[in-house]
């Protein structure tokens, strides 16, 4: 398979990844635009980012804590 394709490929997955992250925080209660930044940011753990709201961490604080 050619370098382009597995680069298209690659993109490809990795926008479907970024997409179920974004959906998963959104349902967690993440505003949209946050949670967009969230999933962008590989370092931020999908688990703690939803458990701290879990536990009653405000939306706004949590994704302070997380950037």
């Amino acid at each position: 398979m050619p370098a382009v394709e597995l680069e298209l490929e690659f993109d490809a997955e990795a926008e479907l990844v970024r997409s179920w992250r974004t959906e998963e925080l959104e349902r967690a209660g993440y505003p949209a635009d946050h949670a967009r930044e969230l999933a962008d940011l590989t370092y931020v753990d999908l688990h703690r980012a939803t458990d701290l709201l879990r536990r009653g961490c405000a939306a706004e604080l949590a994704f302070k804590i997380l950037v």
